[in-house]
């Protein structure tokens, strides 16, 4: 029988008020329900904000003078994690489809947030200055405090480690903080917001609320009491969340959809590229990720030796149930994504692109009951197919020669996305060219797409607005109030 999960409300596990719930079930064999849920909806995202409310103006949570006492819960809250990090595991991948290893990897990812950011505690402050206006002396002073209710909206596709990237600057900052996750991953969120109540947050302080974006989402852009929104999917939602948002003039930060590019030079270590672009870049997660290798260009005078490189290193992933040890990569997380990568790869094809591996969706025997798809590599795609503009959710890759590094560059920045790119070269002059010509925000050179906390995230152009992770992830989450204070006159 499938476990029963609660959304977490003022502290306390609860159903939803209309006691309605549904079902999450396994991307990888789907007559397998891995949890119900309580299918939340306004109401029930209204009782999250007033228990917010309530605990930012009579817990100790907030005050300017506690960031120590958050660091240290923050603390335990990432040794609560470690501690429970297999059985974690495992109920990612059960709801997501991810292999083990990436969800036990995304938990790490978790755990390093949540110590970066713990590390601020006794470090948010603003200055003092003494100036001079006249014959009178000022003290002029800024102080960093919390926004207030601050609102986590999660995807899908990494529900664990952007929880983390969230969640984890706008408590030490002395928020509060209402989670909506995906309704496909809720479970994990549900586990990780129950082990905060666990580490000493106060109640009130950190709610979940599962159930549809129509309903706990809408409710949650439109409230006065939250003040500011975090968001990551895709760039036509993340449109609407900010014209949700506008009305009330919240902050809002945008983590949106991406179509990153990578240039392979003639001079770069190919087999390494080939590698890491294959195993790392674009079939990780199944290819469901924001920052992957979804364009490829390669130098022509390397291009159809380094094409069988990594088309014979995609043949070698192994495709399955996640929870399998010699499982390289899991199915997609939904129906409608793999619909969506099979109408971008049939567009191809009725243009004449050329299948060089996958192309067809994996349905029999072990594969009949989960939403599984080869890794694919495309070649001799056409300018005005839509794999080239949208972005591509899953693990279908086009490959394209270049003359040289301003062709790829300008065909790079052909896209309305700039989120991540990447290069692979050994001339430093190259690189230096790539990085102050590519359109993104975030540029790897010579390595896989990685995110880290102690380095900021965000895109540029449809990509998104705003900043995650690093010093400026903190900054986000903080309000900074000047004051000038008369100290008398000048001498």
């Amino acid at each position: 029988m499938a476990d029963r999960f609660r959304m977490i409300i003022n502290g306390a596990s609860v159903e939803a008020r209309s006691g309605a719930t549904f079902e999450v079930r396994n991307p990888a064999q789907t007559d397998e329900v891995v949890g119900i849920v309580p299918k939340g909806d306004a109401d029930d995202a209204r009782d999250a904000i007033v228990a917010a409310a309530e605990a930012l103006r009579t817990s100790w949570w907030p005050r300017l003078h506690e960031s120590r006492r958050r660091g240290r819960i923050l603390q335990r809250y990432a040794a609560l994690v470690e501690e429970h990090k297999d059985r974690l595991g495992r109920l990612l991948t059960r709801e997501q489809g991810k292999i083990y290893k990436e969800s036990t990897g995304e938990l790490d990812s978790l755990i390093n947030t949540f110590e970066y950011y713990a590390g601020y505690a006794g470090k948010i402050s603003g200055e003092v200055k003494y100036v001079r206006d006249g014959d009178a002396v000022i003290k002029v002073e800024t102080r960093k405090q919390p926004v207030g209710l601050c609102a986590t909206i999660l995807p899908f596709n990494f529900p664990v480690s952007l929880y983390a990237w969230k969640v984890a600057p706008a408590l030490i900052a002395g928020n509060a903080v209402l989670i909506k996750p995906a309704s496909t991953t809720p479970l994990t969120d549900i586990a990780l917001t129950q082990l905060l109540q666990e580490a000493g947050v106060p109640p009130g302080i950190a709610s979940i609320v599962t159930g549809p974006a129509g309903a706990v989402g809408d409710e949650i852009l439109r409230h006065p009491a939250v003040k500011r929104i975090a968001f990551t999917g895709s760039t036509d939602v993340g449109r609407m969340v900010t014209q949700a948002a506008s009305p009330a003039l919240k902050h809002v930060t945008l983590e949106l959809g991406g179509s990153d590019p990578t240039i392979v030079a003639d001079d770069a270590d190919l087999d390494l590229a080939a590698e890491t672009i294959v195993r790392y870049g674009r079939f990780r997660n199944a290819g469901q990720s924001c920052t992957s290798v979804k364009r490829v260009f390669v130098f022509a005078s390397i291009y159809e030796r380094f094409v069988e490189m990594m088309a014979q290193k995609a043949r070698a992933l192994q495709v399955g149930d996640g929870l399998k040890p010699e499982t390289d990569m899991g199915p997609l997380n939904n129906e409608g994504q793999r619909s969506d990568i099979e109408r971008l790869l049939a567009d191809a094809l009725q243009r004449r692109a050329t299948v060089v591996t996958g192309g067809q969706r994996l349905s029999e025997g072990a594969y009949a009951k989960g939403y599984f798809f080869p890794p694919t590599i495309v070649v001799d795609v056409p300018d005005d197919a839509a794999l080239w503009q949208e972005e591509c959710f899953g693990p279908v890759l086009p490959v394209m020669p270049v003359r040289d590094l301003e062709e790829g560059l300008e065909r790079a920045n052909s896209t309305v996305f700039g989120l991540g790119s990447g290069l692979w070269s050994s001339s430093d002059r190259t690189i230096e060219r790539f990085i102050e010509g590519i359109e993104s925000g975030i540029v790897w050179i010579n390595y896989k797409p990685l995110s880290v906390p102690e380095t900021p995230f965000g895109g540029v152009k449809d990509s998104g607005t705003g900043r995650e992770l690093g010093a400026e992830g903190l900054a986000e989450y903080l309000e900074t109030k000047s004051i000038r204070k008369y100290v008398g006159k000048a001498d």
